[in-house]
């Protein structure tokens, strides 16, 4: 182990993670509008949508039009999942800097998600990461089920181990770790991390965790204790997967935040503006507020 960093990017995928699953659908113009505030809070990093089949994701429908009217803010970066040739040629086409690709450590999941086996995902999308590199693009890679999966149960981490090289041997520039179903706990955490980082630099390892069973902090001060300096959240903990009875969604941004600013480790992020983009995204468009921290204190603020 090492001592905690002193600083942790947030990566927010809201816009797409937290929004794709949802039978609301928004707007371009509020998509851009909850976007362009999350930018102004000092996250550097968001997730702004995907460039999937409208009819398979309709939430996701206008992703370029929706990247083409974002604020061009210094030090932002704006990325966009691509499951395919056509979704790399419209991201391309809408000047995307950053695509994120994905597969998952179980067979089963894998299959049920894209249609086809891990080796045949990683196969498809080494020609999207050549094209992608080709036209200085970031890749971004996600790798779901590292914690245990819906169908198989537990998933070997030597499994995890080699899948996450394998994304990692592809150009992707960093992994995330998906807890896709929110089974995780700390101590498969670190030990998952130690294995990765003889064969990966620190950088390249990023996690994402679902709150299923309320573990999501204790993973990430788990990981944070590893070297970890990545981590992905989702605004009032929007999103999360539907093949976990009773899932609470991605883990809160303003959850995580509050953790970190009580760990004296610097992000960046303006809390009080992340909880105005958070009274958008839930007053004002509907969605649950999931994140503890967010209704602590908008109950404090109105006192």
């Amino acid at each position: 182990m090492i001592s905690m960093p002193e600083r942790v990017t947030l990566v927010e995928v809201s816009p797409r993670d937290g929004l794709q699953g949802q039978s609301h659908i928004l707007s371009v113009d509020q998509r851009v509008a909850l976007i362009s505030m999350l930018a102004g809070s000092g996250l550097t990093r968001i997730e702004a949508g995907s460039f999937v089949s409208p009819e398979r994701i309709p939430p996701m429908r206008n992703t370029a039009e929706v990247i083409g009217r974002l604020p061009d803010k210094e030090g932002v970066r704006y990325s966009a999942l691509t499951p395919n040739q056509r979704g790399l040629d419209q991201a391309l086409a809408a000047g995307v800097k950053e695509i994120a690709i994905f597969t998952g450590a179980s067979e089963t999941f894998t299959r049920k998600n894209i249609g086809c086996s891990i080796d045949e995902s990683l196969a498809r999308f080494q020609p999207i990461a050549e094209q992608a590199l080709a036209h200085g693009i970031l890749i971004r890679g996600y790798l779901s089920c590292t914690m245990g999966c819906p169908y198989e149960g537990d998933i070997a981490l030597d499994t995890v181990v080699g899948l996450t090289r394998d994304l990692y041997q592809l150009g992707c520039y960093e992994v995330s770790l998906g807890d896709t179903i929110g089974v995780g706990n700390p101590q498969r955490v670190q030990t998952l991390i130690a294995k990765l980082l003889q064969i990966l630099p620190q950088e390249a390892i990023a996690v994402h965790f679902h709150d299923t069973y309320g573990q999501a902090l204790a993973n990430i001060y788990g990981a944070l204790q590893c070297g970890v300096t990545v981590v992905d959240s989702s605004v009032a903990g929007l999103g999360g997967c539907p093949y976990a009875r009773g899932a609470s969604g991605n883990v809160a941004t303003e959850d995580v935040l509050y953790m970190l600013n009580g760990l004296g480790i610097e992000t960046g992020v303006d809390m009080e503006t992340l909880l105005v983009a958070n009274k958008l995204l839930c007053q004002n468009y509907g969605f649950p507020n999931h994140s503890r921290a967010a209704l602590a204190l908008q109950s404090r603020l109105k006192k």
